[in-house]
């Protein structure tokens, strides 16, 4: 019987996100997301103390699109998740899917000595998954 082959969060995750301050707005936001095609805004820390943010591109669509608000006039912090759940690298992708259903998010930062070094997400762990034996 063969063992199943451990995969980590580090060898599945993503760089699919870009860093931005709250005070920016969803529009100036946007661009950047364009131009760098993420789908993730992780909204920088204030200070040591602080939890880092998140804007998803839903967010956008359901806070500011389907509520018709102007994405000059709205800022990233009105919009986010604050505090963010968040996964360490070494941890086991099976157990991160596993946290994903148990908390019903779909994907979350990766944080490595209080610094985000990436992104995971059901399809990165399908993905990386898939392909064992």
């Amino acid at each position: 019987m063969s063992e199943l082959k451990l995969v980590q969060v580090k060898d599945a995750m993503n760089d699919g996100f870009i860093v931005c301050d709250g005070l920016e707005t969803v529009a100036d936001a946007m661009s950047k997301v364009q131009a760098q095609r993420v789908s993730t805004i992780i909204i920088q820390k204030r200070n040591d103390n602080d939890e880092y943010g998140a804007v998803f591109l839903s967010d956008i669509a359901k806070k500011v699109i389907a509520k018709d608000k102007s994405p000059k006039r709205v800022n990233l912090y009105e919009i986010m998740t604050k505090p963010l759940l968040h996964i360490v690298p070494e941890m086991d992708v099976r157990y991160c899917a596993r946290l994903f259903e148990q908390f019903n998010i779909s994907r979350a930062p990766v944080i490595e000595n209080n610094e985000i070094i990436g992104m995971i997400s059901y399809k990165d762990i399908a993905l990386i998954s898939g392909t064992g034996e």
